[in-house]
């Protein structure tokens, strides 16, 4: 017993001292990251084995699902982290680059990574994309906690900042076959290069940004607020030349969506073969957010509800503004207003949609600094 508790003494101090040499903050972000990862994964396994064999369960609508589930893994807790827009993204990673390719309806950098990471993985395209969401998970939280550290002014408040990022509602969604944790690890990554100056891999950051997702392009405004408050928003014709010489990178993003629109052209025949291709299947038209907002909220109870979360978010965004933070306002503003653009099959989505607006969660961890916090 007394050379059992040596070596496991031995075992923990070894790790203590490893674990001393790693940069912060890679430990606590390495912990928080598999800390939510067995959490979720054990509920989610719970959940499921509870709705074993009840009648009914699944609903019709989602026994094709499951049944999908069962085909990309015999292992629940890999298989049940694919569902919906998860699928249509494995297919989109299976096509073959020859064609045919009729259905654009998604924007194609999450697939197309899952194409030579898949490769390596002895062609095992799903296997990809979870490995590819849960990294990206990984640097979204190492970013956000530089970024936070960096607007907030310490190292609690940036922990609070990705503890509240992770417990966002439907925050699990980062761990799944979906772009949310792409999407918002560059979006981060973005806004800290942003911030410490380093325009050209803010501009290559931002290509990609725009090609994960529709609203990536828009992301190229607050990213123009960051710099020219680095600038004092100096106006006029000499500051203008200035901003382009600096800022001109920023042309980037525009650049990442037009991309995908010629591979649209190219291998559909059509620009516009992402917006066509979501009118016809999914009835998406875009409108003013505005009355798809209000009609929402008087809508179907479980709509109004996403809704309402909506409101929520756009109401902690105004009341935690700042002016130096602007450009994160302008951000976590679109990250809402786009989606509804959408018009109303967005409901359904629409939370799964809100997880890009991290802004709320730099609001929620200064607030809960209390009133004596020096940040600001």
């Amino acid at each position: 017993m007394h050379r059992w508790r040596s070596g496991a003494a031995w075992l923990v101090a070894t790790g203590r001292r490893l674990a001393r040499r790693v940069p912060a903050p890679w430990p606590y972000v390495f912990g928080l990251f598999l800390g939510a990862k067995l959490v979720l994964t054990l509920l989610g396994l719970l959940v499921l084995h509870a709705w074993d064999g009840v009648p009914g369960a699944p609903p019709a609508d989602e026994a094709l699902m499951w049944a999908q589930q069962r085909d990309i893994s015999g292992h629940r807790w890999i298989s049940f982290w694919f569902a919906w827009d998860s699928l249509l993204y494995l297919r989109l990673s299976e096509l073959p680059l020859s064609g045919p390719w009729a259905d654009f309806g998604f924007p194609l950098l999450y697939p197309f990574l899952a194409r030579p990471v898949g490769a390596l993985l002895g062609g095992d395209n799903a296997l990809a994309l979870l490995l590819i969401s849960n990294v990206a998970f990984l640097v979204a939280l190492y970013y956000g906690y530089r970024l936070a550290e960096l607007l907030l002014g310490d190292a609690p408040a940036a922990r609070r900042f990705t503890r509240y990022l992770v417990l966002l509602p439907t925050a699990f969604l980062f761990q799944a076959a979906l772009t949310e944790s792409l999407f918002v690890s560059l979006a981060l990554a973005a806004f800290y290069h942003a911030e410490h100056r380093r325009w050209v891999l803010v501009g290559v950051l931002g290509y990609f940004l725009a090609m994960s997702r529709s609203v990536g392009l828009l992301v190229a405004l607050p990213l123009a607020l960051v710099l020219l408050r680095q600038h004092d928003w100096r106006l006029g014709p000499r500051a203008l030349l200035g901003y382009l010489r600096i800022g001109w990178p920023l042309l980037l993003l525009p650049a990442g969506w037009f991309t995908f629109m010629a591979y649209c052209r190219w291998r559909g025949g059509d620009w516009f073969a992402y917006q066509h291709a979501q009118q016809t299947g999914w009835g998406i038209e875009v409108q003013n957010p505005v009355p798809v907002l209000l009609d929402g909220l008087a809508g179907e109870p479980r709509d109004a509800g996403r809704v309402w979360f909506a409101v929520a978010v756009l109401v902690v965004l105004v009341a935690g503004f700042r002016r130096r933070e602007l450009s994160y306002l302008v951000y976590g503003v679109l990250m809402v207003l786009v989606p509804l653009s959408m018009g109303p099959p967005v409901y359904k989505s629409l939370l799964r949609y809100l997880l890009a607006a991290f802004p709320v969660a730099l609001v929620l961890a200064r607030w809960a600094a209390g009133p004596v916090s020096t940040c600001g």
